[in-house]
């Protein structure tokens, strides 16, 4: 992360503030900058208690964005219609693989893309809120294929060394992540009844932080 107030090192660790900090000065945070609670005695924890905003913190809020149409072989308004070609050829999902899973990578690409033309990155964004509808023939939503989404791009370094810690796809063996990316936003996911687009199982909505300018 590039906001001093969450960083222990230059080895870019993120640490837990615990609630004892607050009268070290970090609260409330210094202008500019944000400081993210999170949760104690967990090395590799998926999403903050909290985000502190210091004033005059530049912020940056998306619209509900869900993922793209980015599989014309199938049908238009289908749920596999928005598999991501570039990472599953042909619309194919590899074993374990859910359609939410699947869904949530490309929303999260589309997210990234978004950040970057507002001159932001993945590891800017401070909260995330999450939609999620239930697939085709079952009685609730996958939250276990959205978090093994989500973690492809958020919340997959270790606190302690820093580095990256393996995300499994589908039912495969954990391997690297998509986007290395330490930041761990706040976060919630429900369920609703409908997306508004037909074949759309999530949608996600940001905020991300500017950094403070080097003065």
């Amino acid at each position: 992360m590039r906001r001093s107030a969450i960083l222990a090192s230059a080895a870019v660790v993120l640490l837990a503030i615990p609630a004892s900090a607050v009268a070290g000065g970090l609260f409330p945070p210094r202008p500019g900058t944000t400081v993210t609670l999170l949760p104690a005695g967990q090395d590799n924890p998926s999403i903050a208690d909290g985000v502190a905003i210091g004033k005059n913190t530049a912020l940056y809020k998306s619209s509900g964005l869900g993922p793209a149409a980015l599989n014309p072989a199938a049908p238009a308004g289908s749920e596999a219609r928005y598999i991501d070609t570039e990472v599953f050829p042909g619309g194919v999902l590899p074993p374990g693989v859910t359609i939410t899973e699947a869904q949530g990578i490309n929303v999260l690409r589309r997210i990234g893309e978004n950040l970057a033309r507002a001159g932001l990155t993945y590891q800017d964004v401070i909260s995330m809120r999450v939609f999620l509808q239930n697939p085709d023939g079952e009685e609730r939503m996958d939250f276990n294929g959205w978090n093994r989404a989500y973690r492809q791009f958020f919340a997959n370094t270790s606190l302690s060394t820093g580095k990256p810690v393996l995300v499994p796809l589908g039912s495969a063996a954990p391997a690297p992540p998509m986007v290395v990316n330490p930041a761990r936003p706040s976060r919630f996911a429900i369920e609703i009844e409908n997306l508004p687009v037909n074949g759309w199982l999530v949608e996600v909505e940001v905020d991300a932080a500017y950094p403070a300018k080097k003065k």
